[in-house]
C-alpha cells in the first residue's frame, strides 16, 4: 500500500537566504535547467533536496530537479530506504548499486578510497545526467567543506585551492552548482534534525573507519573557530576569487533578481 505524501518542511529563512544569495551571485540556475541532484544520504544532500524543492515553488525560474543516490555496497551502509522517501515527496529518482569498495581494492593504484570513491561516482553522475537530459548537476558540499579543501590544498598540496561554486565539467555538457557554499555546516545538520530527515548513518563507513586528513583538517578549524568566531566568514572572504576561478560565462539567476530567492 502506498503512503500519503509527505508534507515539505519549510527550511529556515537563513538557510534559504544563503542559499538564494550563492545561486544568485554564481549565476547557478536558469530557465529551464534540468537539475540532477546527488542524494548521498547524508544530512546535507537531504537539506539541499529540501531546500531546492521549495524553491521550486516560488523561484523567479522555472527548473526541474530528479535526484540520484548511488549505493556503493558497503557493508552497513544502506541508502535504499530513501527511495520509498522519494516517493512520498514527489521528486523523480534513481537508484545506482555498484560495489566501488570492491572495485577500489581491484583497481585503486596509490589513490585513497575516498578519492577512488568520489571519482567513481562523478562518473556514474555525469552518465545518469546525460541519459536523462540533464545539464545540471548540483552537490552539497558546504563552506566547512570549502574551509578544509583549501587547507588540505595548501598543507599537502602547496596550491590555493578549494572547491568550486560553479563550473563546467571538461567534456562540456553539464554544469556542476554548490548551493551550499555560503552555508554551514551546523545549518544543514540542525535543519535536518528539526526536519526530522532520514539520514542515513555514516554515509561513508570505510571512510569513518580510521581518521583521514580531512576529519584533521574539521578539527583543526573547529579549534580555531573557538578563539576566532569570524574565522569561516574570513575564509569565505578570502577563497571568494579562487571559487570562480577559471570560469567561463553562464546563463542563470542574475544578481539583481537575488531577493525573490531568499
Amino acid at each position: 500500500m502506498s503512503q500519503p505524501p509527505l508534507p515539505l518542511v519549510k527550511p529556515p529563512k537563513s538557510l534559504l537566504r544563503l542559499v538564494g544569495r550563492a545561486i544568485a551571485d554564481f549565476r547557478m540556475i536558469g530557465d529551464g535547467d534540468r537539475i540532477l541532484l546527488g542524494v548521498s544520504g547524508g544530512k546535507d544532500s537531504l537539506s539541499l533536496l529540501h531546500i531546492l524543492l521549495h524553491l521550486q515553488t516560488y523561484a523567479p525560474v522555472r527548473f526541474e530537479l530528479m535526484v540520484l543516490t548511488v549505493d556503493p555496497q558497503v557493508p552497513g551502509f544502506d541508502p535504499g530506504p530513501l527511495r520509498a522517501y522519494y516517493d512520498r515527496l514527489g521528486v523523480p529518482w534513481i537508484y545506482e548499486r555498484q560495489p566501488l569498495l570492491d572495485q577500489a581494492k581491484q583497481h585503486m593504484d596509490g589513490d585513497s578510497f575516498c578519492a577512488y570513491c568520489s571519482r567513481m561516482k562523478r562518473g556514474i553522475m555525469y552518465r545518469v545526467c546525460r541519459e536523462q537530459g540533464c545539464n545540471v548537476l548540483a552537490l552539497a558540499q558546504h563552506l566547512d567543506d570549502l574551509a578544509e579543501s583549501l587547507l588540505m590544498s595548501l598543507f599537502h598540496g602547496g596550491q590555493l585551492r578549494t572547491m568550486k561554486a560553479h563550473y563546467l565539467n571538461r567534456e562540456g555538457d553539464v554544469r556542476i552548482i554548490r548551493p551550499l557554499v555560503y552555508c554551514r555546516e551546523r545549518q544543514s545538520a540542525a535543519h535536518a534534525e528539526r526536519a526530522a530527515l532520514p539520514v542515513v548513518p555514516d554515509s561513508c563507513p570505510a571512510c569513518f573507519s580510521m581518521p583521514t586528513r580531512r576529519e584533521h583538517m574539521k578539527r583543526l578549524l573547529a579549534r580555531e573557530e573557538v578563539g576566532h568566531p569570524h574565522l569561516f566568514a574570513n575564509i569565505l572572504h578570502a577563497i571568494k576569487p579562487i571559487m570562480t576561478e577559471g570560469e567561463q560565462p553562464m546563463p542563470g539567476i542574475q544578481a539583481d533578481r537575488r531577493h525573490h530567492l531568499e
